[in-house]
Parts: structure tokens; sequence; C-alpha cells
């Protein structure tokens, strides 16, 4: 028996030759990414005897529409496919598994697995968490390849997480640059499905706009259900400041005051902003302390004692924060004190003062938007400087609720973006004239 294959365009093709170990393809729709997925897991199947594959997806439903209906049809008389085990197995020993996961649940099915490559195809509909757990299963004393393949579109739980890694390339420690690869796709690419769907682009093109940037031009800083669409991080920009939120750490002027914004939670990280505030009132993030309070981080269990003695330490050791009077705004529920002790009498231990921040939500989310949007000129009235990571990996990726669409969905990792409303409610701003290049919206389909 003989496998056809057909011939790949020149991103299909790209990705098929990649030897990186983390791979990513994909941004907008019909870019033709589940037959590259198809292909190179055949591919590798027949040139490694014995390998051991999985192709992996939210749910099962889409694994049977997307991969294995096809497979069947094109491996038939060359593997054998096993429906109770979801497995192709080859002549050769390789074999192509295929696996789901909805929940936190079907994650854990997979500790203990071992694979070779794995395949996780619209990955950003996947938590992060789960990737990292999956991850885990590439192993083997083997000479085979060991890899991941991403496929991916704009928007879904693992967004920021595909984006830090591969569109941002802002990568963490143990996270080497080398290992990973970009290959974007768009339907303008695959030119099989513009021929069997020639009205395609122009569905597309119908989209609101969020979705059409997002699932057309493959745009990662928007996309469906996004809240602060107003944020912008432009590197061309980070010197005259225009049309962008994120620039180049700068020395704070000794004139201009420094706040300090805090959220703490006993199951949830723990976050800590400092501000400078010009003369204009233009607020700048220039500083952030980020970590998990009940789970090490790196060795260190941040308890509220070692979280304020680490804020003590930065204040009088930072050039930005040496010998300035700080004032500090945070969440009410720090004067709780119906466990003991509350966690701002321990701050006090440290000479840290705190006012309680107004914690109302959707006002709160309000604010941030009116210092996000842009002036006449292209000016914003929030700065955030690039080396503030955990604001810009999870403030721009927050998603609006289902339950209450003006809200912010708390599943996510909102911590960052509590204590920064906190700071903004403590000055509040009047709604700006908007701009045309910068509009408001605030419903997750608007």
């Amino acid at each position: 028996m003989k496998l056809h294959i057909d011939r790949p365009n020149p991103r299909q093709a790209e990705f098929l030759s990649a030897t990186e170990k983390y791979i990513a393809f994909g941004g907008a729709r019909g870019g033709g990414k589940s037959w590259a997925v198809r292909t190179k897991a055949k591919l590798l199947a027949l040139r490694y005897g014995g390998i051991r594959l999985l192709i992996l997806r939210r749910t099962y439903a889409e694994l049977e529409s997307n991969h294995i209906r096809f497979l069947r049809r094109e491996l038939q008389g060359i593997a054998v496919y096993r429906s109770t085990d979801r497995i192709f197995t080859f002549p050769n020993g390789s074999t192509i598994e295929f696996g789901y996961c909805a929940n936190d649940t079907d994650a854990a099915r997979y500790q203990g697995a071992e694979y070779d490559v794995i395949f996780l195809d619209e990955c950003t509909q996947l938590k992060e968490q789960w990737m990292h757990q999956l991850a885990a299963c590439i192993r083997g004393v083997n000479a085979f390849p060991k890899r991941i393949y991403y496929t991916c579109n704009p928007g879904g739980p693992g967004h920021s997480y595909i984006k830090r890694l591969f569109i941002d390339r802002r990568f963490e420690p143990g996270e080497k640059g080398e290992d990973y690869r970009f290959i974007p796709a768009r339907v303008s690419d695959n030119t099989a499905l513009l021929q069997a769907q020639p009205d395609y682009i122009r569905q597309l093109e119908a989209l609101p706009r969020r979705l059409r940037l997002a699932w057309l031009e493959g745009r990662w800083d928007v996309f469906e259900g996004q809240v602060f669409t107003e944020f912008t991080d432009d590197p061309s920009h980070y010197q005259d400041r225009r049309y962008t939120h994120v620039i180049a750490p700068f020395d704070i002027p000794r004139e201009w005051r420094v706040y300090r914004s805090y959220d703490f939670g006993y199951a949830k990280p723990f976050s800590c902003g400092w501000w400078a505030v010009d003369y204009d009132g233009c607020i700048y993030r220039i500083l952030e302390l980020y970590g998990c309070t009940n789970t090490p981080d790196e060795g260190v269990l941040w308890t509220p004692e070692r979280q304020f003695r680490e804020i003590r330490r930065i204040e009088e050791e930072h050039p930005y924060l040496k010998g300035r009077e700080i004032r500090g705004v945070a969440d009410p529920a720090i004067w709780d004190a119906s466990r003991g002790e509350s966690v701002y009498e321990t701050a006090l231990k440290y000479r840290l003062y705190f006012e309680k921040g107004d914690n109302r939500r959707i006002a709160g989310w309000m604010q941030m938007h009116y210092r996000m949007q842009f002036d006449e000129e292209g000016y914003p009235l929030m700065y955030v400087f690039h080396t503030c990571r955990g604001f810009l990996r999870t403030v721009p990726q927050l998603l609006y609720s289902q339950q209450s669409p003006e809200d912010v969905d708390t599943k996510q990792e909102d911590h960052i973006a509590d204590e920064t409303r906190y700071f903004c409610m403590s000055r509040p701003l009047p709604p700006r004239k908007l701009t045309a290049t910068a509009s408001l919206s605030f419903h997750p389909l608007g």
C-alpha cells in the first residue's frame, strides 16, 4: 500500500520541516492547520518505527470531526484503528493516539503517560496548567524526536501563554528561545480551502471588528471577549509614547509622587504594584512584585510576613523608590481579623501603610478603560514599564464573564488587574473623549 500526500502550501511545508522542540502554527482561521497536524503525524509514524504520538484537542467530538474520520480513510490498509482505545497502530510499531482535555480531571489522566511527540491542536482552548502537565509527558530514553506541536488561533484560556512564548517571545527561567518557533498561517495561504470555499474570506470579513482582526488577520492583541481592547504594546513607540501603553523604563523625577497598590489572597497569588504619577496625572506602573501565597515559588513560600518583608526591602533599596514617601492602597479584605491577626496588622510591623481601596468592580474596570484611552494626539493616561511582565502577561488577556458581561471573569489570573483598579479608583477620572483610533466597548461580542 502507498500513502498519498497532497502538496503542502509554503506555510504547511515550513511546519512539516521544522525541527525545534516547540513549534506553533497558526494565527488566523482557515490556515490549513488540521491537515498539517495529520500529515506530520503520519510522516513521523512511518519514519520512526515504534514512535508514540498523541493528538489532543479539548473534546473527543472535535477529534472525530477534524482528525479521526480523515485518518481512517487515509490510513486504510496502512494502519489499524482500535476505536475503543482511540489509537492507530502501524506495522512498524508506531502509534497515533487521540486524547481530549476539557477539565482538570482530564488533564490528571495523563499523569505518568509517556509520548515522544504531542500535537496540541487548537491549544489556546486549553488552560496553561494543562499544557504544562501534558508537556511533562514528553520523555523517553529512545532516539526519537521529542517535540510538541501547537496549532492555535487568538483567544481562549491559553491565549496569554501561547502569545508570551511564540508571539512576544518573553521567556521565563528554564525556557530557551531557540527551542521555540512560530509559523504564521492565514486563510490566504490555504489555496485548497479557497478553491473549495471561495466565499470563506468574505465570511470572515463580515465578522465584528475584533473577531475579524483575530480570525482573518491573525492579530494576537485583540480577540473575542477581550476586556481591555484599548491596551496596545507597540515597541516602535516606546520612546515617543504615542499609541502605546508599554514604554521603556526611565529615571523617575524626584518631584513625582509614588504609590503602592496591593492585592492579597489566601488561596491565590498576591500582587504589589508601584506607580509614579506625573504633573498631568498620568500614571506609570514602574515596578511590581507577584507570587503565590500558599505554593512555593522558586523555593519561597510567600507568606504575608515574607511579602511585606520583601516589599519593605524593595522600597528601601530600589532606585525608583529609595528615600521616597510612598502611599499605599489595598484590598479592603486585608483588614479582616476574623482569622486572628489581620493581614494589615502584619503589614504595619514593616511600616507599610495602606488606605482601604474602593472595591467596586465595574467602576474600577471603567477607570482602567478611561486611563487606557488615547487622546486626540495619541497619548493615554496609563503607561507600563516593559519590565512589569506580570501585568503584560495577565491584564491584556483578561476576558469578560459569561454570567456578568460587564465584569471580568474571576476564574482568570486577575490579581494584578485587581490591585490596578484599586489604585485607579483612588484617583478617579471622568470619561475621556474617544478618538477614531480607540473605541470603547464593554460587551464581549461588541
